[in-house]
């Protein structure tokens, strides 16, 4: 029921199709995020028109509000949002260091306060698989250590080899035969040697796909390439890679290249909330004077319903008078901008013309 075909490569880049139990995934695919079982701003629907095939979902959240026991009773992701493609959600692990600062460590999991209530929960890696299950994933995470930027090399190996023995036992709690699939979670900080490390022991344990975190969390950029470059080259051919919460489009084009094939990020989002968007020529922030009186559309390039209905100058408009509309219409323009650019990525991969067009791309790409 799950498995990565590949059809065309370029390089590394692969250009495939995922099969899962919600359907199939045209792969390299990019995840709109949906943290509380939505896409800020966009129905159901309105996502699938911009061509998204797969969402993320955010476990950490939907386990604190509304809570796995009503999600489950009322039919499982799928059906409490309306949304009938594929659902990947992480483990919350990530948010669990993030937003509870007071959360304490120990080898059995993560003591935690809600950052909503302040309420007090622990997480196990058991427990962390049998809460994505139970919400109705398609594809969830094994729960993970992460490791800031900053790390020494002490901390990095401890937690690193804690999120091994993690991925064990939530791979002991997983039931596969709900055609739900686990990743293990590949961490190891910026030491090559940890990252080969995590590499390794996680495809010994034999997932059926591969995330790759611990990246964009602070370091250099060029840092975060050498890191993604050793880990992709020691990661199977026959299974699917997760660089998580990357990031810009350049970003994706380079992910891609190194052989990447899932990818998610709350930048299309975000930037449109802030009133900037993604165009086929850069980034364009609708806030400056310059657009005031432009009649053309948001991207000339661009086929969505947002380009082909509105101007930049009324664009404008509804930003500087707070309207929700232009919330909605910019965010829909980068999701759908985000998934133009992987259908093009595939596109080019299939030509055989991919090595080529993505270093252009990323010389002459303003984001």
């Amino acid at each position: 029921m799950f498995q990565l075909t590949i059809h065309a490569n370029a390089g590394r880049a692969r250009r495939g199709v995922l099969a899962m139990r919600a359907g199939n995934i045209d792969t390299p695919t990019f995840m709109p995020v949906g943290t509380q079982a939505s896409v800020k701003s966009l129905t159901p629907e309105q996502v699938r028109q911009t061509g998204a095939q797969i969402i993320l979902n955010n476990a950490y959240h939907l386990y604190l509000r509304p809570g796995v026991e009503l999600i489950e009773r009322l039919g499982g992701l799928h059906r409490f949002q309306a949304w009938d493609g594929g659902i990947l959600t992480d483990s919350g692990g990530y948010q669990i260091f993030s937003l509870s600062p007071l959360h304490k460590v120990s080898e059995e999991g993560l003591a935690f306060k809600s950052h909503i209530d302040g309420s007090a929960h622990f997480m196990t890696p058991e427990k962390a698989v049998e809460v994505q299950q139970r919400l109705g994933a398609d594809i969830f995470m094994s729960f993970d250590q992460p490791i800031p930027w900053g790390a020494t090399h002490e901390q990095t190996a401890e937690a690193t080899q804690r999120t091994h023995r993690w991925a064990l036992r939530g791979k002991s709690a997983w039931r596969p035969e709900t055609g739900q699939v686990l990743f293990g979670i590949v961490q190891g900080g910026f030491a090559e040697e940890l990252r080969r490390e995590s590499a390794e022991t996680l495809v010994a344990t034999d997932f059926p796909g591969y995330s790759i975190g611990g990246l964009s969390v602070g370091e250099p950029k060029e840092v975060m390439w050498e890191m993604l470059d050793l880990v992709t080259a020691l990661l199977p051919q026959e299974k699917p890679r997760y660089l998580m919460g990357v990031g810009t489009p350049t970003d994706l084009v380079r992910g891609v290249r190194l052989g990447v094939d899932m990818f998610d990020c709350v930048l299309p989002t975000r930037m449109g909330r802030n009133g900037t968007a993604f165009t086929w020529e850069g980034r364009l922030n609708l806030r400056n004077a310059q657009y005031e009186m432009d009649a053309g559309p948001l991207d000339p390039h661009c086929s969505c319903a947002v380009c082909r209905s509105f101007s930049r100058a009324y664009l404008r408009h509804l930003l500087k008078a707070g309207e929700i509309l232009a919330i909605h219409s910019l965010s829909y323009h980068n999701v759908a901008f985000y998934e133009q650019l992987m259908s093009r990525m595939r596109e080019q991969i299939t030509a055989g013309t991919f090595t080529e067009w993505a270093e252009q791309f990323v010389r002459d790409y303003r984001d």
